[in-house]
């Protein structure tokens, strides 16, 4: 989650919701695993300087004030250029977004540019879901906003997961910037629940693939998920994985 405002050093608080609560032994793992992970914590930080943020602007036709704010556990403009990169290219119908923000904004302009593809995008904070229609529609721009909160779990990976509905049948796009680490440093290895509805030729992208909670995620998709090819990308701030789908078929390692 991520606003065109000052974002705070610390994730918000988790809303209280029936299942949310850590078990007392995936807090004390993200306490440990915090002591491992700090550095990368301190780099994501910074998302890119202002004639890197102005250059992703231009690709897309917005003004320059329309990110004010880059970085502090925003997306860095790595992830912006690779995101404007793919629907250029690809043109995708359907895009789906785990953990909405600046890169929602990018993705709705990107493809109103190319292709008029649709964005469904999905937060676990609701005020702040509500805010991001608004935020779009200042730029004339449109996608479906969901409310997604995190109360599901799955016995594969440790966390919490999102509560996903009206999901497109196929994705083209998927964009993986949630849930945040401090839910659990794999939570976001639950991602892979959408992989089977990835199109061939379909994209996954992975943000703040640098740290070492997504590289054990990365390790493990790439061992489970033959069907695509994964790539470490390690050009931006944060880190990007990369994954296509090569075919249709199901390729996973039972």
């Amino acid at each position: 989650m991520t606003t065109k405002n000052l974002t705070g050093m610390l994730a918000k608080k988790m809303p209280q919701e029936t299942g949310t609560a850590r078990t007392k032994g995936e807090t004390l793992f993200q306490l440990f695993f915090a002591l491992i992970q700090w550095p990368w914590l301190l780099k994501s930080l910074y998302g890119g300087n202002k004639a890197e943020k102005n250059a992703v602007l231009e690709r897309i036709n917005l003004e320059q004030d329309a990110l004010p704010h880059l970085g502090s556990w925003k997306a860095d403009t790595y992830l912006l250029h690779r995101i404007v990169d793919e629907i250029e290219v690809r043109q995708p119908k359907n895009v789906v977004e785990l953990g909405s923000g600046v890169t929602s904004l990018v993705i709705a302009k990107a493809l109103s540019l190319h292709g008029g593809g649709h964005l469904y995008s999905y937060d676990q904070y609701e005020p702040f879901v509500e805010q991001m229609g608004i935020w779009l529609a200042e730029h004339h721009l449109s996608a479906s906003f969901s409310h997604a909160p995190l109360n599901f779990r799955d016995k594969a990976w440790p966390g919490l997961w999102y509560v996903l509905h009206h999901l497109p049948k196929t994705i083209d796009l998927l964009v993986i910037d949630g849930p945040p680490w401090s839910i659990h440093p794999f939570t976001r290895g639950m991602a892979e629940r959408l992989f089977e509805r990835i199109a061939p030729g379909g994209l996954i992208m992975l943000d703040d693939a640098a740290r070492p909670g997504e590289r054990y995620v990365a390790r493990r998709w790439r061992k489970t998920w033959r069907d695509f090819e994964f790539k470490f990308e390690g050009k931006g701030a944060k880190g990007l994985l990369t994954g296509r789908r090569i075919d249709g078929s199901d390729n996973r390692q039972k």
